[in-house]
């Protein structure tokens, strides 16, 4: 029987630091890869949220090796998602935001503003596919693989995926999942299907569930809306918590079907949130400054789970750093592959690898590729974090007038205490190993 490796983001619970996966030679698990799209790192019931109520991420995040103080590469969607399947940071694999930048008299995304967009994107995804994806190193294991919601790199097909929902196709609304976008909110039939076919086939299995939710539109069903609307203090926000709790359901629709057939044991869940979210309380749809596309905590703190039932030692760490860069070289450990190329993640599970590391690292580009050529013209900050402690460092030529900021995250968690000028020191250890860094990782 093969194991089934899940993992999962979460954010705010104390625990000891556990073992690692089991010594013992294992069958490669099957592989379920839950991320989340645009939900703030305190919205889990677990993370302590007053009124949000995710009862199967609870439970997830009670069952999975929990990080709490954990990271995505970038605040913003694309760039992401991009890093979440290569294991590389943005300025790596070259995708550093949703849109190339380009003048335009129409309407922004029209039909027509699409179709240009496209043309100027395709050499982006041509130069994306050169990048090793973890759809292909399963690929050498026989697994069936299926994609579904948010993907922004041309079809499945494209990323080598065996099956999927995204057709990419521009004339068809092609930009960021097209047909996947329905998954959740429809239903999660095109990957009970592909788990049925693996299991016909004898073969692993690795789902890609990326769904539209908790983003917007905010369109929850009417009797989640109606609970929220007794307890948040504007319908907008209602309506986003009622996302929140709709796409818990979903997980816990996917997981309870990993139960139904017999296969939780066999399979490794992965959880994770693209970028972060604070709801505007007057605009539905609209997110509140100092949240996603910001360096802010709000924008770049997500909790990651792993789980894998009697090889991963169920624990929840609030203090240990850990990264989205962590989630391919951690599942790639779990299915007894080797990277081809270095990557800069390591494996969580690996115990001393994970606690000699004191730093990681998250940068912030603009919406637009000002250049698809050179796409880390973009930059807007560089991001260091040695917990408790966090560098934030705006690009001089591209965010000249705003502040370098050090913040105390344990003391100071939503970042109102810029500690710059009292700590000169410690600001010049963290911009010498943030430079550093920069340096040695290949820029695109």
């Amino acid at each position: 029987m093969r194991g089934v490796l899940l993992i999962f983001l979460i954010t705010t619970f104390s625990c000891a630091p556990t073992n690692s996966i089991d010594d013992k030679k294992v069958d490669p698990p099957n592989v379920v890869l839950i991320i989340s799209d645009d939900q703030g790192w305190s919205d889990y019931g677990f993370m302590g949220h007053p009124h949000i109520e995710t009862p199967n991420i609870d439970q997830l995040a009670r069952e999975a090796r929990t990080f709490t103080r954990s990271y995505v590469a970038a605040p913003l969607c694309c760039p992401s998602l991009a890093t979440i399947i290569t294991g590389l940071y943005p300025h790596q694999h070259g995708v550093t935001g949703n849109d190339p930048a380009f003048e335009f008299e129409g309407k922004r995304y029209s039909k027509e503003w699409q179709i240009e967009r496209k043309r100027r994107f395709n050499p982006l995804i041509e130069r994306f596919d050169q990048n090793m994806l973890l759809t292909e190193y399963l690929a050498k294991l026989d697994y069936l693989s299926v994609q579904t919601g948010k993907w922004w790199m041309g079809s499945w097909r494209d990323a080598h995926f065996t099956h999927g929902m995204t057709h990419g196709d521009v004339n068809r609304g092609g930009r960021h999942g097209d047909d996947g976008l329905v998954i959740g909110r429809e239903g999660l039939q095109p990957i009970y299907d592909v788990i049925d076919q693996a299991q016909t086939e004898e073969k692993p299995f690795f789902v890609w569930y990326a769904p539209f939710l908790p983003h917007s539109p905010h369109t929850p069903p009417k009797e989640l809306e109606d609970k929220y609307l007794e307890r948040a203090p504007t319908p907008a926000i209602a309506k986003y918590w009622a996302m929140c709790d709709w796409f818990d359901q979903t997980c816990g629709q996917l997981l309870g079907y990993l139960d139904q057939k017999g296969l939780s044991e066999e399979t490794l869940v992965v959880y994770v949130c693209d970028n972060g979210w604070i709801q505007d309380p007057d605009r539905q749809n609209r997110y509140a400054p100092r949240s996603k596309r910001t360096p802010y905590e709000m924008g770049i703190r997500t909790p990651i789970m792993f789980k894998w039932p009697g090889k991963i030692v169920p624990a929840i760490d609030t203090t240990t750093l850990v990264s989205s860069i962590d989630i391919v070289p951690t599942i790639l450990t779990a299915c007894n592959l080797e990277a081809e190329t270095e990557l800069p993640g390591l494996n969580v599970l690996d115990e001393t690898a994970l606690h000699q590391r004191k730093m990681i690292f998250a940068e912030s580009f603009d919406h637009d590729i000002a250049n698809v050529e050179a796409p880390s013209q973009s930059l807007q900050y560089r991001i260091a974090l040695d917990y408790p402690w966090k560098l934030i460092v705006p690009d001089t030529v591209n965010m000249k007038d705003a502040p370098f900021e050090l913040f105390h995250i344990a003391d100071d968690p939503y970042e109102k205490q810029n500690r710059l000028e009292a700590e000169p020191e410690r600001v010049q250890v963290l911009q010498a190993a943030l430079d550093d860094w920069w340096q040695r990782a290949p820029l695109r």
